[in-house]
């Protein structure tokens, strides 16, 4: 732990290394590093005079990606406070319930959001708030906090030890979790993404992906501001647009998941865009389809795959990008400050080969649950985290992930991963995508069932589709049931909600 320090005196050094150089792009403005640390210190000083934000305070953030929210964050960095990233695609209830949860002293708002105020300050009755882009109903706009911050120098003890984010988890199955990760977490979080990337302060990142979620803000954008490099915003996620900022801005790195990558794969611009200045696209997974790989690769462009959740920062087991991808289907190894082993459900360690919980402790790890220690004690043994997804090494200590735990389908006593035959489901053509779940069958227990959402245009052969799934699959995972559908149910963070599905399904008998 560096005592004395904060995250935010990492921006205020390299701000005196390279004073002029461009910390942020956003919309065709740019802010130095110069620019970016003043502004982080004059927020932190307004904040600690007009609303006596301090030590363990919280400030919510709802509004698009943009240089204000990362303003904040360091900014609560140099106060010792949090910030709550809020997933703006929520629903009204949704996003009070964080905020009843939470009690944050302060929202931070997008002017396009301020319908939902009178329901957030609802939850919160003392919240103060301030307006991102301009002056909130019976607030101050941030703008404004800047221009009346103090000359006095800020005294604070704020310190690695803080926590620093308060991020929702996305409640696939109940309510969401806020997990807490201090400073010190962030700090190893960017320790990791720069061995896995090679990332320094000549790179440029392209970020495009929700900083609301852990993805976004922490796989590459906080740790290049932390090594000094460049950053490009994008407030929200558009193929065309970013195909856009590859061809003109010539960025080094840039994170997507599988769905916006097949977007940017699918747009019209990709064939003629010049991709030759990106040294690695990341993605992060269950399934990452092969065919998403091999794609760029066969345009010079390498896919290294990241594993983690909230609660690991997320940065914990990775490929690194200048190694040779001799395996297929692997996520890596465990990073710089991460310890992993496999458990049964006993808690005993597992060999090479046996599939198990996927366990991991570290530096870089959440801290606990907001409020919730039923939940935290719940989430540790022995100090190791547990995370809830099946996983397997090999001989050589590289994890294959198999799928959530809560997913898994039993079957005549038999494990079925779901996960995998979604993999061998989306590499059949004209297959968009797929969700895999076990209903009950009064002989085997449960059996699968495929939903598959064809790709625009697209009419699928299903007796071909059935062949496919013979020749990569044994017999006892085979679908007993192929459904087509429109779309598929999911959360606000895009994660297909398999629960909805099982309720839907579980009154339908398996034939075959």
């Amino acid at each position: 732990m560096m005592a004395g320090l904060t995250l935010a005196d990492f921006v205020a050094r390299n701000a005196g290394f390279a004073p002029h150089k461009v910390a942020l792009r956003c919309d065709g403005a740019a802010l130095t590093y110069a620019g970016f640390s003043a502004r982080i210190e004059s927020l932190a000083r307004a904040l600690s005079r007009r609303f006596q934000l301090g030590r363990g305070d919280r400030i919510a953030h709802l509004g698009l990606n943009s240089p204000e929210l990362l303003v904040l964050l360091y900014a609560c960095a140099r106060l010792g406070a949090m910030l709550v990233p809020m997933n703006w695609r929520l629903a009204v209830p949704e996003l009070a319930f964080m905020i009843g949860d939470a009690e944050p002293k302060l929202l931070a708002i997008e002017s396009r959001f301020l319908g939902h105020l009178q329901a957030l300050r609802a939850a919160a009755p003392a919240m103060g708030v301030i307006g991102l882009d301009d002056e909130a109903a019976g607030g101050v706009s941030i703008e404004a906090l800047l221009a009346e911050a103090p000359r006095q120098p800020l005294l604070t003890e704020a310190s690695f030890a803080d926590p620093l984010l308060l991020v929702y988890t996305s409640g696939t199955t109940g309510r969401p979790k806020g997990a807490l990760l201090t400073q010190e977490a962030l700090h190893w979080n960017a320790v990791a993404s720069a061995h896995m990337h090679g990332l320094s302060a000549a790179d440029h990142v392209l970020t495009v992906l929700p900083m609301f979620h852990v993805g976004g803000l922490n796989i590459q954008t906080t740790p290049a501001l932390q090594m000094g490099a460049t950053v490009t915003l994008h407030p929200r996620f558009a193929p065309g647009a970013m195909l856009a900022a590859i061809a003109t801005e010539r960025p080094s790195l840039t994170v997507l998941v599988p769905a916006t990558l097949q977007a940017i794969l699918e747009h019209k611009d990709f064939a003629d865009t010049d991709l030759s200045s990106l040294r690695a696209v990341t993605t992060g997974s269950i399934i990452v389809p092969e065919a998403l790989v091999e794609a760029l690769a066969e345009r010079g462009v390498r896919l290294i795959q990241v594993y983690g959740a909230t609660e690991t920062g997320p940065v914990s087991v990775y490929e690194r990008f200048d190694l040779p991808r001799d395996r297929r289907d692997t996520t890596g190894l465990p990073g710089l400050s991460v310890e992993m082993r496999i458990l049964d459900d006993a808690g005993h360690e597992l060999g090479a080969g046996l599939p198990g919980e996927i366990a991991l402790r570290g530096p870089g790890l959440f801290s606990g649950y907001w409020r919730n220690e039923e939940a935290t004690q719940a989430a540790f043994r022995d100090n190791w985290f547990l995370s809830g997804d099946i996983g397997m090494v090999d001989a050589d200590g590289y994890l294959y992930v198999r799928d959530r735990k809560k997913n898994v389908i039993i079957s005549g006593g038999e494990n079925i991963y779901p996960a995998e035959i979604e993999r061998v489901i989306l590499e059949f053509p004209g297959v968009s995508e797929c969700a895999v779940i076990g209903v009950p069958d009064p002989r085997w227990q449960e059996t699968p069932v495929a939903l598959i959402v064809p790709r625009q245009g697209a009419v699928l052969a299903l007796d071909r589709l059935e062949a496919h799934l013979a020749a990569n699959l044994a017999r006892f995972k085979l679908p007993r049931r192929i459904l087509l559908r429109d779309t598929l149910p999911r959360n606000a963070m895009g994660k297909v909600q398999h629960f909805a599905l099982k309720a839907e399904l579980s009154e339908v008998p398996a034939t075959g």
